[in-house]
């Protein structure tokens, strides 16, 4: 494990040989510590959600596997795990929570009648952890929704539901935004998609851009406060053949509405580049959220490593000097391992990736590029690969009082042994 003295001289050398292309090691911490990047909870519980009652409620698309032991039974044992986790983080952290996180205690509020003070114990959370709320309607786990569709339902009375409970979602996202003065990002995705092929593709979308419409109808929410973003997939659980929100539908959608376009990095196709769709949304869209997550094969949400596609991802960001422009945020789930370790890991590399793209030498590349001198850009390109960002990260971390390299395993293998061993 490295000590204090051996991450500063490590890091001398290091920010020497950055210099040496004209990389200012300090800057890119100083920024990278600053971007928020708001951790999702439903990693801290399995994506079950603390609705009264649980029972008979249907995944509607999404299934976290694994049955590590230690999983967040109550909104306190998860805001315990929370609180943990940033104990354990560098940087700017905010929290993304999804509608079915609501505490209503022994009374039943179904989703379209749900208000801000079924959040109440989130938001004191979150002005203690001094962190700003994302918040996100829930279109799954419900009787509703059991058949695969929500706001693009045939059943004008089950369309209805879920209108009304997304624009319920926008008012609770208006009361974060405005008590912590920070604006809170509604995101929306819904399910709703067919396992085989359709024979009609138009009237769903045509019923899902009506249902959205009436949602941001509303006009009495401030948007200020509540920042709506949309989010499309490629495929589902139970929509493998057709997804009504497709990310054309999304990106048509959001520009068309004066809304932000979310981008799930495991929404794709397996070969696509998401790097590559950057710099296209960014000449047409103000602003784009995004989602780091990890597709395996087809499956769209493991937890987040520093492979080629979230480093290229932000490294994009970084040569269009875009930070301003994009909203970070996680979207993963595994109960197979620590799920403690598995924010951690996951957050982790997003910051990783952050920092790396930041200590890109990109002004020396574009130089290259512009003089018409391709190998020399190529061969940059490939001696940054090399650099000792490692080092940087570790200072990064000193710098934010957390533990650097792998110190923290110690930490989350206490907290482990004295807090979720309990569980049952």
């Amino acid at each position: 494990m490295p000590s204090s003295k051996n991450i500063s001289a490590a890091y001398k050398l290091a920010r020497d040989n950055y210099a040496d292309f004209g990389v200012d090691t300090d800057k890119a911490i100083r920024k990278a510590l600053s971007i928020p990047i708001s951790l999702h909870s439903w990693q801290a519980d399995d994506v079950r959600g603390l609705e009264t009652p649980r029972e008979g409620l249907d995944g509607g698309g999404i299934m976290s596997t694994g049955g590590y032991p230690g999983r967040a039974r109550n909104g306190d044992e998860m805001r315990s795990d929370l609180s943990k986790v940033l104990d354990l983080l560098p940087g700017k952290q905010r929290l993304n929570l999804h509608a079915f996180y609501a505490e209503t205690g022994k009374k039943v509020v179904d989703r379209d009648a749900l208000e801000p003070r079924h959040f109440n114990r989130w938001l004191d959370w979150a002005k203690t952890e001094k962190v700003g709320l994302d918040f996100n309607p829930t279109y799954f786990a419900h009787p509703l929704a059991n058949d695969g569709y929500t706001l693009a339902h045939r059943d004008k009375k089950i369309r209805q539901f879920w209108i009304d409970h997304a624009q319920a979602s926008r008012r609770i996202s208006a009361h974060f935004g405005k008590q912590l003065k920070s604006p809170c990002i509604n995101n929306h995705w819904v399910p709703d998609g067919a396992k085989d092929v359709p024979a009609d593709r138009f009237a769903p979308r045509q019923r899902l851009r009506d249902s959205y419409d009436a949602i941001f109808a509303d006009t009495k929410v401030n948007r200020t406060h509540c920042v709506d973003a949309v989010e499309g997939k490629l495929f589902g659980l139970g929509s493998e053949e057709y997804v009504v929100g497709s990310q054309e539908f999304y990106s048509n959608y959001a520009l068309s509405r004066n809304l932000m376009l979310c981008l799930d990095l495991g929404h794709f196709h397996p070969t696509e580049s998401v790097a590559d769709k950057v710099s296209t949304h960014l000449q047409f869209h103000e602003n784009l959220l995004v989602h780091t997550s990890r597709p395996v094969r087809w499956d769209s949400d493991h937890v987040v490593t520093l492979d080629d596609a979230v480093r290229n991802f932000f490294l994009e960001i970084a040569r269009g000097n875009a930070w301003n422009r994009i909203n970070i945020a996680l979207d993963f789930f595994d109960a197979s391992i620590n799920r403690i370790g598995a924010y951690v890991i996951g957050t982790r590399a997003t910051r990783q990736a952050i920092l790396a793209g930041l200590l890109d030498p990109s002004a020396q590349l574009k130089a290259a590029e512009k003089a018409g001198r391709g190998h020399e850009r190529l061969a940059l390109m490939e001696h940054a690969r090399a650099l000792p960002w490692g080092a940087v990260w570790d200072e990064l971390c000193q710098r934010a009082d957390v533990p650097a390299g792998a110190d923290w395993l110690a930490e989350v293998a206490t907290y482990e042994k004295d807090v979720l061993s309990g569980r049952d």
